[in-house]
C-alpha cells in the first residue's frame, strides 16, 4: 500500500492505478454510512482553503469533510480580500511562503494552471489542487471515479462518453487517470472546443486514447458512462468571469435530455456531471434512474475525507 502521508495532490498523470485504486477504495468505506467512523481523526489538524476562483461544492466538500473528522477549517474564498488580489499582488511564493505556518493541509483553487504546483514548492504543507484554471481538477475525478466504482463496481471494460468543452480541467483530469484503466474514451464537441494538442499529447503518452464524434446520438448506445461538462463556459484562465448580456445555446448534438436517453442509452448507463450546468443537462433527467450527479456530489465528502485521512495520518482506520 502507498504511504500518503504528508504527500501534495496536484493531478492524476503522476499517479499509478494502484494509488488511485487505494483512494476509491478509501472512499468507498467512507461511503457505506458510518457516521461515526474517524471522527476524530483529525481533532487538532487545520485544513485552509485557499480559493482565488469561485467553488461551490469543491470547496464546501473539503470543509464538511474536515469538519466531520473532528478538524479545524480557516481560509479564503475571494482573492480581492486578500494581497494577492490588490495593490500588492503578492506573490504565490510569498503568500504560501506564510500560509504554511497556519494548517496542516491547504486546499487551493486558482484560475493560473500550474499555480498548485508553484504554491508545493514554497509551502512544506501539501498542498491539494482543487482545480488549476485549464489545467486539472483531482480530486473532481477521483469522485467521479470513486462514483463510477461504486455503482459499475469496476472502470475496467467501461466506454466513457465525455462530452463538453475539451479545454475543461474535469476532461484532462479524467483521461489521465482512464490511460491506467482498460477503458474506452469517446469525445464529443464542437470542433473549435476539441481537446487541445498539447493535452492530448499527454494522455497519448499515458498510453490513453481517445476517440472522437460529432454527436451525442451517435454515441449514446454503447456509452455505460456519460461525462458531461457545458459547451457554453466561461473563461477559466480569469479569476472571476461576471455573466453579461445572453449567453450562447448549446447545439442539439451536444444535449442530454431525459427522451434521448430513453431511446438510446443503455438502461443501466449512468450521467455524471461535475456541475454547475448550464443548457447541456435538461433538469427532466434528475429523478430518473440515469442521474447519477447527486450521488456524485455526495460522493465528494467522503472522497475529500478519504484524501484528508490519507494525507494527514498514517492512513489507517481509528
Amino acid at each position: 500500500m502507498t504511504n500518503w502521508k504528508g504527500r501534495d495532490l496536484l493531478g492524476l498523470r503522476d499517479l499509478s492505478r494502484i494509488e488511485i485504486d487505494q483512494v476509491i477504495a478509501c472512499t468507498l468505506e467512507y461511503a457505506k454510512g458510518d457516521p461515526q467512523l474517524n471522527e476524530y481523526l483529525l481533532k487538532g489538524k487545520t485544513l485552509l482553503s485557499a480559493f482565488f476562483q469561485p467553488s461551490t461544492r469543491t470547496r464546501l466538500s473539503h470543509e464538511a469533510a474536515m469538519t466531520q473528522l473532528g478538524g479545524r477549517v480557516i481560509g479564503f474564498g475571494d482573492p480581492k480580500m486578500t494581497r494577492a488580489g490588490d495593490f500588492y499582488q503578492e506573490s504565490i511564493r510569498d503568500t504560501f511562503g506564510m500560509l504554511e505556518h497556519y494548517a496542516d493541509v491547504i486546499v487551493m483553487r486558482h484560475y493560473e494552471r500550474g499555480a498548485p504546483h508553484e504554491a508545493a514548492k514554497w509551502s512544506r504543507v501539501p498542498i491539494i489542487n482543487a482545480g488549476d484554471g485549464w489545467g486539472e481538477h483531482p480530486t473532481q475525478v477521483l469522485t467521479d471515479l470513486s462514483t463510477v466504482v461504486s455503482k459499475k463496481g469496476a472502470i475496467d471494460g467501461l466506454h466513457f462518453m465525455l462530452v463538453g468543452d475539451g479545454r475543461m480541467r474535469t476532461m484532462h483530469s479524467i483521461c489521465y487517470a482512464l490511460a491506467k484503466y482498460e477503458a474506452r474514451v469517446t469525445f464529443i464537441s464542437p470542433s473549435e472546443l476539441t481537446i487541445p494538442s498539447v493535452d492530448l499529447d499527454d494522455i497519448q503518452a499515458l498510453g490513453g486514447e481517445v476517440e472522437f464524434a460529432d454527436d451525442v446520438h451517435d454515441v449514446l448506445p454503447d456509452a455505460d458512462v456519460i461525462y458531461m461538462e457545458p459547451v457554453v463556459q466561461a473563461d477559466y484562465s480569469a479569476s472571476r468571469v461576471e455573466r453579461s448580456g445572453d449567453v450562447g445555446i448549446t447545439e442539439e448534438a451536444y444535449k442530454i435530455n431525459l427522451a434521448k436517453l430513453q431511446k438510446l442509452a443503455k438502461p443501466d448507463a449512468m450521467v455524471l456531471h461535475s456541475l454547475p450546468r448550464m443548457d447541456e443537462l435538461a433538469t427532466d433527467v434528475d429523478s430518473s434512474k440515469y442521474a447519477a450527479y447527486w450521488d456524485e456530489a455526495a460522493m465528494g465528502v467522503h472522497l475529500k475525507k478519504a484524501l484528508l485521512q490519507l494525507i494527514l495520518t498514517d492512513g489507517e482506520n481509528r
